[in-house]
């Protein structure tokens, strides 16, 4: 089983009854883009997994923030409803360079389901090793519960507490407020780094070696 990273040789691979694959593709800008790109071709046995509508749960006017986390029972059944079982492997893709894909591997564990991957290069890398991209439908089951996440009454007090790190994975503009189209509010969580997901990624996509 793949717990982080797995690449496009060992998912292709993986035989179909033993593998659940989701499409995490999406554009802030464009909410409804993945989807289009998900209909027009994905790797074969995919599903999509909307970032609005899947992997976030309801926002609430001046309580949660742009993508709140889904009440995770409903997350669980989404994930039944693919069949995702404590005996298969997940594995998520985007073409962002995981910045969506990776959100779905923490939610899959949060949900309690170890065995998940982020496909490294994303679907360009499916797509660059020449692998098929037609269709097809995934089936239903069970799967465990366990992990947590922390609130931001959790981050409020244990901001200055020098056992905790809290890390802004957007771009470093953001980060500083310099750019900010997305978000209501420009700058950063008081006490939070800057490591920005894009600085894991190598000039092809895929991830950096470890060191």
């Amino acid at each position: 089983m793949h717990n982080t990273l797995i690449d496009v040789g060992s998912l292709a691979e993986l035989a179909a009854p033993d593998v659940r694959i989701f499409d995490c593709r999406f554009d802030l800008a464009a909410p409804q883009a993945g989807r289009a790109k998900f209909a027009a071709g994905h790797i074969p046995g995919a599903a999509y997994a909307h970032l609005d509508d899947d992997l976030s749960g309801p926002i609430v006017a001046g309580r949660t923030g742009r993508h709140p986390l889904p009440d995770r029972d409903a997350f669980r059944d989404f994930l039944r409803t693919h069949d995702v079982r404590p005996d298969r492997q997940v594995v998520a893709y985007d073409d962002a360079g995981g910045m969506v894909a990776a959100r779905m591997w923490w939610m899959v564990r949060w949900a309690g389901h170890a065995n998940v991957a982020v496909l490294d290069g994303g679907y360009a890398a499916w797509m660059n090793g020449s692998h098929d991209h037609r269709g097809t439908q995934p089936r239903q089951n069970l799967i465990p519960d366990s992990a947590r996440a922390v609130s931001m009454t959790d981050v409020r007090e244990h901001v200055d507490d020098q056992n905790w790190c809290l890390v802004d994975a957007r771009a470093n503009d953001r980060f500083q407020g310099r750019n900010e189209s997305i978000d209501p509010k420009a700058g950063h969580i008081a006490g939070a780094l800057s490591a920005p997901f894009q600085d894991n990624l190598g000039s092809d996509g895929r991830f950096l070696d470890p060191a």
